[in-house]
């Protein structure tokens, strides 16, 4: 879509960054508030499913819709945040949203609101809402955009099922500073007597899942206790108690997959879906910047020899886990480009991906108000072991990387909005 064509929505998107001073701010009386001028729309979605978690819930959310669509189901997703263009959060019957129903939801969401005070994120979510209450499907795939309990999308009372996928530290100025505090805010989206998928966890986190379900008699369905997944001989072996199934590796790279390919399975299982369901998750899935591999960009061509590669991860769990993918890598010499945001963990981040890098270049994230600056991130990767310079763009630190290593691996990483960059930049 060209940046004229989207004009429209790009405008209304615009206005409704003013309605609220503050970018996150966890109530949800605004969004009931708006809900009811709508009439309710959040009470006439097709089946929902609701995942929360700190990592992996947008790529189980892209398997789960993956196989749910090779079952034949029309599916709607929501996700946040997008990476090139707003249209990517809402996913109707399995496309993205038209300009022209966006800008309609969009306006009237704005107008039914009369100007009082809203997030952005809390509107807009009401607008996918709307708009997914009325196109009809099989299935509403809703992810939550921050923490769970108090997030704008937990306003759906009797879900078809809820999953959590694994949960660690990350925005601890909203949600807590334990894993136990996050974990209570994210298991805020169980529902009495409906069935939750739940990911591996460390202890704290499960204790808390589990209370929650326990006083809400809803049936967990956890990882360790009622499903298991490993990778053998190079295929995907999942096994719960109605048998095993032998599947391709997921289609989205990373060790880290197997994990969040156990929980979708273990919810398609459950739902009995069947076997064409179970093989599309697997191989038919895909999930821009997590490790996706940059074959066609524009900046291959300032690289024409390197392997390029870009991942929106920026926490700690993260960052371990993009350091175990790489080291998995066949061998080649490894640098990394990162950009970050002021609130995150950098040093916790890089710290894990110190033994697998021979430098890394610190960029500051263009158009951020809340970029880490690219000299501060330098420092602190320093401090983490990293061999650490700065450069003025993406594009530069590219170059420099292969005016001495033209063959090298490149990773682009630290943000989900340096990802975006990236991702626009080539649109």
């Amino acid at each position: 879509m060209t940046q004229s064509a989207s004009a429209n929505s790009d405008a209304i998107l615009a206005r409704m960054m003013a309605l609220h001073p503050k970018i996150i701010d966890l109530v949800l009386d605004r969004v009931w508030r708006l809900l009811e001028a709508l009439d309710h729309p959040e009470k006439k979605l097709p089946p929902v499913i609701h995942l929360a978690g700190t990592n992996g819930k947008g790529s189980t959310q892209a398997m789960l819709r993956a196989g749910l669509e090779a079952a034949g189901k029309q599916v709607h997703a929501y996700t946040s945040p997008h990476l090139a263009r707003f249209h990517e959060r809402i996913r109707l019957a399995g496309e993205l949203i038209s300009e022209e129903a966006l800008t309609a939801v969009l306006d009237e969401c704005y107008e039914k609101n009369g100007g009082v005070d809203i997030t952005y994120f809390e509107i807009t979510t009401c607008a996918g809402l709307l708009a997914m209450a009325r196109t009809p499907a099989d299935f509403t795939l809703l992810e939550t955009g921050l923490g769970g309990r108090l997030d704008a999308t937990n306003v759906v009372e009797q879900p078809a099922m809820t999953i959590i996928t694994p949960i660690s530290l990350d925005h601890e100025q909203f949600l807590g500073d334990t894993v136990a505090k996050i974990a209570a805010e994210k298991a805020g989206i169980i529902k009495r007597g409906v069935p939750c998928v739940v990911g591996p966890q460390p202890e704290e986190a499960m204790e808390v899942i589990e209370a929650r379900a326990a006083a809400l008699g809803a049936p967990l369905i956890a990882y360790g206790q009622h499903w298991h997944v490993w990778e053998e001989r190079g295929r995907l072996v999942f096994q719960d108690e109605t048998g095993l199934l032998d599947l391709p590796l997921p289609s989205l790279p990373g060790a880290h997959q197997i994990q969040n390919a156990g929980a979708t399975l273990a919810a398609l299982r459950y739902l009995k879906m069947g076997d064409a369901a179970y093989e599309g998750a697997m191989t038919d899935a895909t999930w821009p910047a997590r490790m996706q591999r940059l074959t066609d960009h524009s900046l291959q061509a300032r690289a024409p020899q390197a392997e390029l590669w870009l991942d929106g991860g920026h926490n700690p769990a993260a960052g371990k886990a993009l350091a175990d993918h790489l080291a998995k890598l066949p061998s080649r010499p490894t640098h990394l480009i990162c950009g970050m945001l002021n609130t995150k963990d950098a040093s916790g981040f890089l710290r894990p991906l110190a033994a697998q890098a021979q430098s890394l270049t610190a960029v500051s994230i263009p158009d951020e108000i809340n970029t880490l600056p690219a000299d501060e991130t330098a420092k602190m990767a320093s401090e983490c072991g990293h061999t650490a310079r700065t450069a003025e763009d993406v594009a530069t630190a590219l170059e420099q990387i292969v005016a001495s290593d033209p063959e090298a691996r490149v990773l682009i990483c630290g943000s989900l909005y340096l990802a975006g960059h990236i991702l626009r930049e080539n649109a």
